[in-house]
């Protein structure tokens, strides 16, 4: 079995359902020519959708209401808190999509680099809510390759308390290669995606990938 068939029938990987309309979106934001004003509209469009899918996987309680009717009606209430926490700079770009769906929402920051000595990924920034250990986390990055900047920073999360079964790793698109090592290496770990591309080439770029998330999305690339 290729790594693509391990993830996509993996019970911890979960892709949004591959609809029409889903695959139009990341037509747009896959195309070279695509401006930079609708890049972000469209991406902003895709991460909505990725946090409601994201909520599914809370935890719920049972809760009863009445209706105008006054009816009462059997649903239920999300159990617990959440804040997203992005991995600077491009999981900065999903913090709105996230307020969007989630109000008032606290989310802290991330920044994780590539420490040019030992070419491991180090730790330079971490802003967490004071009470993180009791929430759970949404973690947000755009993209998935390798999983090195992912890793570090689930490790900051799990010393600041936050359970490993807490995190939910939102990202839009992902590399089989990356996503199985973060499953492997953190065992109650849920990965929620758009897409699931094929690979990556020699120099770890995502294939067929959208180029740099960041650099599109904030105007850095022109």
């Amino acid at each position: 079995m290729s790594a693509y068939e391990k993830v996509a029938n993996h019970p911890r990987f979960h892709m949004l359902l591959q609809t029409n309309q889903l695959k139009g979106l990341m037509t747009i934001i896959r195309d070279k020519d695509t401006k930079r004003g609708d890049f972000v509209f469209y991406s902003d469009r895709i991460i909505r959708l990725l946090v409601e899918e994201g909520l599914n996987y809370l935890p719920v309680v049972e809760k009863t209401v009445t209706t105008p009717m006054d009816v009462p009606f059997r649903g239920v209430a999300f159990e617990g808190r959440i804040c997203g926490v992005s991995i600077m700079r491009a999981g900065e770009s999903m913090e709105q999509g996230l307020r969007d769906v989630c109000t008032s929402v606290r989310i802290g920051k991330v920044l994780i680099q590539r420490d040019e000595r030992t070419a491991q990924p180090k730790l330079y920034y971490s802003k967490l809510p004071k009470d993180i250990a009791d929430r759970w986390v949404l973690l947000l990055d755009p993209m998935l390759a390798t999983g090195g900047s992912a890793r570090k920073c689930i490790e900051v999360l799990q010393e600041a308390g936050v359970k490993e079964e807490r995190i939910l790793f939102i990202n839009l698109i992902c590399a089989p290669e990356g996503v199985l090592s973060m499953l492997e290496m953190f065992p109650k770990l849920q990965i929620i995606s758009a897409e699931l591309d094929e690979g990556m080439d020699v120099q770890k770029f995502l294939l067929p990938g959208l180029g740099d998330f960041g650099d599109r999305y904030f105007g850095t690339d022109e």
